[in-house]
């Protein structure tokens, strides 16, 4: 079996994170994913606590066939990538575990805590985002690619970010499932 690992702050999950799950699956790129929330020590502005983007991706994923939201960092504290997949691919022993990331985020992929380990050992499938020049960074990248696939899927420029300051400035949101917006309001979250 191909398990897809897509970790983020999903702070908070939105409608293009869905996106790209679905795809993936759909897709046959994989035929598991499972998201993994980071937990409260993850170093970022704004990050509500992990209880609540835990909820948040679960509402959002409810009812997917074949997607599991995995509390694995939320309950270890601060993990590397490279500590999140090895556990899942000791918990996966027989299956073949593929990082998902985003094509900006191959840029800095160098400062990660034992890249290279990381992309000897493990598969990564590159979600593409609108208007990133992939020929510029394949051009100029040092990092050895054997083991990363460039998908087909496009993600427009959806941003947690922004959706946070939407909310905050009681702005529509479209850009989050209606489950994860009512849960937002009721408890109160990115005032």
């Amino acid at each position: 079996m191909k398990i897809g690992i897509f970790g983020g702050s999903f702070n908070p999950i939105h409608l293009a994170h869905k996106k790209i799950i679905l795809e993936l699956l759909d897709r046959h790129y994989v035929d598991k994913m499972i998201v993994v929330p980071t937990g409260d020590e993850y170093n970022k502005k704004d990050l509500i606590s992990a209880k609540d983007r835990m909820e948040m991706a679960k509402l959002s994923l409810k009812g997917i066939k074949n997607v599991e939201v995995s509390d694995y960092e939320v309950r270890n504290g601060k993990k590397y990538t490279y500590e999140t997949l090895l556990h899942f691919k000791k918990k996966y022993e027989d299956d073949v575990i593929y990082f998902i990331l985003g094509e900006d985020n191959l840029e800095e992929f160098d400062t990660w805590k034992n890249y290279e380990a990381l992309l000897e050992n493990y598969r990564f499938l590159v979600i593409r985002r609108k208007g990133y020049d992939e020929e510029v960074f394949l051009k100029k990248t040092k990092l050895r690619l054997d083991n990363v696939l460039f998908t087909d899927i496009v993600v427009e420029g959806v941003s947690s970010t922004k959706i946070r300051k939407k909310l905050k400035e009681g702005e529509e949101v479209i850009e989050i499932d209606v489950n994860v917006l009512n849960y937002i309001q009721k408890n109160k979250l990115y005032k």
